[in-house]
């Protein structure tokens, strides 16, 4: 692959993985186009995404750190309250266990450990029917379409309140479930799983901010996942840079792109990106049939 289409390619991940478009979708059509080869492109599509995790990172850092910390504490508390377990076992005094789940962040962690868990099965067992259907325009343009219609919902939606102190752990189950349909090519991860939130009453930042800190367990996950069947015999020394810098464009226009959904959910403005969805999908679903 050369730089221009790595570069390319690095922009439209970036602001297409985070404004409620379909960076999966515009990818597998990109590649039609471009006629990119999609074993050299493995590679390259889990470093893409890579990138735009570190734009979660930069954009969420004070979120992610707390949540990294109070995870910790978790795993502490409940070994503490295993070892008290089984010492009232030997003892006949009543056994006092620590609130493992006592603070706001601590129960954030545990919403976004219920939701990886739908997303991680679902995303394991249709691994190769994904990869599949990537392969035509058909699916992209179709879940597209469907990407439109959700976001027109998302704009119809009661502002709702909750936040990690109330947001209930079914909540996060069927968001977490959202997510991992949305790994169809086309289907909006961002715009699915914002709807969900917004569907389930959550408080419009939170929102946004649950919705692009729960995608990291799953692109480290489907990271993982691809990188086991990759071979550096795949790609050359000048792929790797070229690699690289769409990474880096990724990762900085992605940056922009999370800031720039902030104020998009806030003004409710969902309908505009749902209208360029709809067309970019019915032109997606008419090459099909037609090219």
């Amino acid at each position: 692959m050369d730089l221009i289409k790595s570069i390319f390619m690095g922009l439209v991940q970036g602001i297409a993985e985070f404004l409620p478009i379909s960076s999966s979708g515009h990818l597998a059509i990109i590649k039609h186009i471009l006629h990119i080869n999609t074993d050299t492109g493995l590679l390259f599509d889990v470093l893409l995404h890579l990138g735009t995790l570190i734009a979660i990172f930069i954009a969420f850092w004070k979120d992610i750190q707390e949540l990294f910390v109070e995870g910790l504490k978790i795993i502490g508390d409940f070994l503490i309250n295993v070892g008290r377990l089984v010492k009232g076992l030997f003892s006949k005094k009543p056994v006092e266990f620590k609130p493992v789940i006592s603070t706001p962040y601590r129960r954030f962690v545990m919403l976004i450990i219920v939701s990886t868990i739908p997303t991680g099965i679902i995303g394991v067992v249709f691994k190769d029917a994904i990869e599949y259907v990537s392969l035509t325009l058909l699916v992209p343009g179709l879940c597209l379409i469907l990407t439109g219609l959700l976001l027109n919902i998302a704009d119809r939606v009661k502002t709702g309140k909750k936040s990690e102190k109330t947001a209930s752990y079914k909540d996060a189950g069927l968001i977490g479930l959202a997510q991992g349909f949305a790994t169809l090519p086309g289907l909006s991860r961002s715009g699915t799983t914002i709807t969900a939130c917004l569907l389930a009453g959550f408080d419009k930042s939170f929102a946004v901010k649950y919705s692009f800190i729960m995608s990291i367990p799953a692109v480290l996950g489907a990271a993982v996942l691809e990188m086991k069947d990759f071979s550096m015999d795949m790609v050359s020394q000048n792929d790797i840079f070229n690699y690289l810098v769409g990474t880096i464009v990724a990762g900085v226009v992605g940056y922009i792109s999370i800031k720039t959904m902030l104020v998009i959910v806030k003004g409710k403005k969902f309908r505009f990106f749902s209208y360029y969805c709809f067309i970019i999908g019915i032109i997606a679903v008419i090459g099909y049939f037609a090219l």
